[in-house]
């Protein structure tokens, strides 16, 4: 049964399909102990469903399995990763090259470029997902009938990288992210919790050993040990979970992020036998690997809508992208940037106001303004 549920999620599009009991993370003292402490900042529905993500049974009575499933979305495979490891590069450098300053009156210009988190550059994964893994469960009622199933892909009140470390999907690193031996870094989680009753599969065990890159990695210092997270400082959380304003001290860190962050996950050495992506190479978005700062500060909320229509960025909001485009601008920006962002200081959104005078300021600081002659 399990091989034929393997070969089905195969034939589906995932990389990977693993079985773990129902029974209650180990974690969960240690959830609770991060949610007292206040480290998942604004998510609130992490506190809200906490109970249902320590028993699988308060999300669907009677489970008996959880079917774990990896997606991956790497655009290239191990060979490539080992090629630029070697090579000492990234492919994604977390910030950018500061632009160069041209002359007065030359139409020279070095446009200032938004990095976008690698998962984010295709289509909605959870738009794609949630077709397969519903294919994949009416293929478990006809293994099983009368069992019923709930699939989630990142949706539900589940601890999805618990049970998939359980299912041998893979390990939660010292990022907390989870690291597959054969996928790397670069994949989404989906599951099924069934009332079939399925074999679990062994559990992978941490493969860390000494490494600590991730934790040098990140540039606001959010990996704050090994397997440990304080969401309040990871950029990807302040890109897109948080809907404030971004605290001043960790607004220089961000560089030229604008949605999410891939500075832990690019240095892991697991990536070296990443899976390039099979199923997402169909739905990549190259149009958004790098994004001009500038032309996106000038949308509206139409042109917001259009332009990413159908991608994870839009979730974000159009007041939440343009907040973090004005905070790129004032780390990367150049004097160019100075008209658009000072027509954002009359934006609706204060928000929006508030981080264009504050990118203002900075680029300022950078290039300061030559004082005007006297007399003249």
């Amino acid at each position: 049964m399990k091989d034929l549920i393997r070969n089905r999620a195969r034939d589906l599009g995932f990389e990977a399909c693993g079985f773990s009991s129902s029974d209650p993370p180990a974690s969960g003292d240690q959830f609770n102990s991060w949610l007292e402490s206040g480290r998942h900042g604004e998510m609130a529905y992490l506190h809200r469903n906490a109970a249902k993500r320590l028993d699988p049974q308060k999300v669907l009575p009677g489970t008996r399995s959880i079917v774990c499933l990896a997606l991956c979305y790497s655009p290239d495979n191990g060979a490539t990763a080992r090629s630029r490891i070697n090579r000492g590069s990234s492919s994604d450098a977390g910030t950018i090259q500061r632009p160069v300053e041209v002359e007065p009156g030359t139409r020279e210009r070095v446009p200032s470029r938004g990095i976008v988190a690698r998962y984010a550059r295709y289509s909605d994964y959870h738009d794609i997902m949630k077709e397969k893994l519903h294919a994949l469960s009416e293929f478990l009622a006809s293994l099983y009938p009368g069992s019923r199933s709930l699939w989630y892909s990142d949706t539900g009140p589940v601890l999805e990288r618990d049970f998939a470390q359980r299912a041998g999907v893979g390990f939660i690193g010292k990022h907390t992210n989870l690291i597959g031996r054969s996928l790397g870094n670069w994949f989404w989680l989906g599951e099924i919790l069934t009332t079939a009753e399925i074999e679990a599969d062994r559990p992978e065990k941490n493969r860390c050993g000494s490494c600590s890159l991730c934790i040098n990695a990140c540039p606001t210092g959010a990996i704050t040990a090994p397997f440990q997270l304080d969401a309040r400082k990871c950029i990807s959380y302040l890109t897109i979970e948080l809907k404030g304003s971004i605290p001043l001290e960790l607004r220089s860190a961000i560089g030229a992020r604008i949605f999410g962050c891939d500075d832990c996950l690019e240095v892991c050495p697991w990536n070296r036998f990443s899976q390039k992506a099979r199923l997402m190479a169909s739905h990549a978005r190259p149009d958004l690997h790098s994004l001009d700062l500038i032309e996106l500060l000038r949308m509206d909320e139409p042109a917001f809508r259009e332009r990413f229509a159908g991608t994870p960025i839009l979730r974000s909001k159009r007041r939440g992208l343009l907040r973090n485009v004005c905070v790129a601008l004032g780390n990367v920006g150049g004097s160019e940037a100075i008209p658009a962002l000072e027509t954002a200081l009359q934006d609706p959104e204060p928000l929006i106001r508030e981080h264009a005078a504050w990118a203002l300021d900075q680029i300022q600081l950078r290039f300061p303004r030559a004082p005007e002659s006297e007399g003249s």
